[in-house]
């Protein structure tokens, strides 16, 4: 199966860029980098400097993927840029990346032991 933004939370997230767009807790807010672990409740996003744990209850995460047209609603979706005008400058880029979607997935949609998510076979409420 392909990765495109509906299949997102099927698949392996380790090694996808990744951005905390929204978090109860505001500290984990503009975290970004790529994804090096995940387990049932974490993912692990790996900065230039170190390797942070980031729940994902509670959390909205920003995923880069695709060049696939979106809107900028809130909420889960793909769009065109990041949803935040300072995000591309915080890391570095003078804006958003040309061809890239950001994939917006709420963290209770990852809650689950990734082996078992990404299954393709076998009574899975994520078929």
């Amino acid at each position: 199966m392909p990765l495109t933004p509906e299949t997102l939370t099927r698949h392996e997230l380790n090694g996808l860029p990744v951005r905390v767009a929204d978090a109860a807790n505001a500290d984990l807010v503009g975290i970004e980098g790529r994804v090096v672990a995940e387990t049932q409740g974490t993912v692990s996003v790996a900065s230039a400097d170190r390797v942070r744990q980031v729940p994902k209850q509670g959390t909205t995460f920003e995923f880069a993927l695709t060049d696939e047209p979106a809107d900028l609603a809130k909420g889960s979706g793909t769009a065109s840029k990041r949803g935040s005008e300072t995000a591309g400058v915080r890391s570095g880029q003078s804006g958003p990346c040309e061809g890239v979607a950001y994939v917006t997935v709420d963290g209770a949609r990852l809650l689950s032991r990734p082996e078992l998510r990404t299954e393709k076979a076998g009574d899975s409420k994520w078929q």
